[in-house]
């Protein structure tokens, strides 16, 4: 085993807290949900805006050429708000592949550290 790495009683022992600070533990996965929803909150006030927009310009100039001209504005605009939600998701789902990648390498870590201390002592080599 690693001499600089705590083992399973030692971090057992010293808690939560203990493995948040030294790394054992990634906080980032509960915290990306967070910044998913806030990002989603942030896209659906841009599509409000898109609203409010197309329809204040079509009554404000009060023409038809006005309406006209507001009706593919709101379109498009909420076509674009829809692919920047998204792009929004899948940014936040390859962060999280990223993470979940590292937390199955450290899985396979652990599996080969035990099975290195089970190993027998006297195996012959070619």
């Amino acid at each position: 085993m690693d001499a600089g790495r705590p083992n399973l009683r030692e971090r057992a022992r010293h808690g939560r807290m203990w493995s948040i600070l030294t790394f054992e533990r990634l906080v980032t996965g509960p915290v990306i949900h967070l910044v998913y929803w806030a990002g989603l909150g942030v896209i659906v006030i841009a599509a409000f805006s898109v609203v409010g927009a197309s329809i204040g310009v079509a009554l404000r100039e009060g023409s038809w050429a006005a309406i006209l001209l507001a009706i593919p504005v709101l379109i498009v605009g909420l076509l674009v708000v829809g692919a920047a939600g998204l792009l929004w998701r899948a940014v936040c789902e390859f962060y999280v592949a990223i993470f979940r990648i590292g937390d199955d390498l450290a899985a396979l870590r652990r599996v080969a550290e035990a099975e290195a201390t089970h190993a027998p002592a006297n195996s012959t080599h070619p």
